[in-house]
C-alpha cells in the first residue's frame, strides 16, 4: 500500500514536471520570432547609433504601417540614445534613409520629464503604458492611460513634450 502511494507520488511529481516543461517551450515556440526581430533591432542600432550598451528595448505599433523598435542605450560618448529602428508588415527591418533615426536623449524629453508632466495635466489617471513611438511623420512618447474607466492615446512630441493632437479615446 506504501510503496503504491510513492509510486502515484513520483508518476505525479514527473507529470508536472513534463507539462511545466511543455508550457515553457510553447512559450519559446511562440515568442522565438518575437525575440529575434528584437535581435535584429538591436544589432541595427547599435551599427547606425553606435551603441556600446542596451538599457531597454520596446516594440510600438500604429497604424498599418507604423512598427518601430525603440532602443535605449548609451552611445561611445557614454551618452543616453533613443533609437526607432522602423520594421515593414514583414516583421524585417526597413531598408531606407528614414528607416532608423537616433536622438541624444538630453536634445529630447526624458521619460521622467515627460511623465511629470503628464501627471500635471492630466491629474488622477492610470498610467497603463508610456513608450517611445512614432506617429502622425513625428517621433514621440506614446501614452496610452485610464481615467474614469474609459482609455485613451495621447501622444506627445519627443523633441520637446508638446502634445500633438487630443488623443483618441478608444470605445467601450
Amino acid at each position: 500500500m506504501r510503496r503504491n502511494r510513492r509510486k502515484w507520488i513520483y508518476i505525479s511529481i514527473l507529470a508536472v514536471i513534463l507539462i511545466l516543461f511543455g508550457i515553457y517551450q510553447f512559450y519559446v515556440y511562440i515568442m522565438k520570432d518575437q525575440w529575434a526581430e528584437k535581435d535584429v533591432a538591436v544589432s541595427i542600432a547599435q551599427q547606425q547609433a553606435n551603441l556600446t550598451s542596451v538599457t531597454k528595448t520596446q516594440k510600438s505599433v500604429w497604424g498599418e504601417d507604423s512598427i518601430y523598435w525603440t532602443v535605449e542605450g548609451l552611445n561611445s560618448e557614454n551618452k543616453p540614445v533613443m533609437v526607432w529602428v522602423q520594421f515593414g508588415m514583414d516583421n524585417k527591418p526597413v531598408n531606407g534613409k528614414n528607416s532608423v533615426h537616433s536622438e541624444l536623449i538630453e536634445n529630447g524629453v526624458s521619460e521622467d520629464e515627460i511623465y511629470a508632466k503628464i501627471i500635471s495635466e492630466l491629474g488622477n489617471i492610470e498610467i497603463i503604458r508610456l513608450q517611445p513611438s512614432y506617429y502622425n511623420k513625428t517621433y514621440v512618447w506614446q501614452l496610452f492611460y485610464k481615467q474614469e474607466g474609459q482609455y485613451f492615446y495621447r501622444f506627445y512630441q519627443f523633441s520637446d513634450g508638446a502634445e500633438i493632437g487630443n488623443g483618441f479615446q478608444l470605445p467601450d
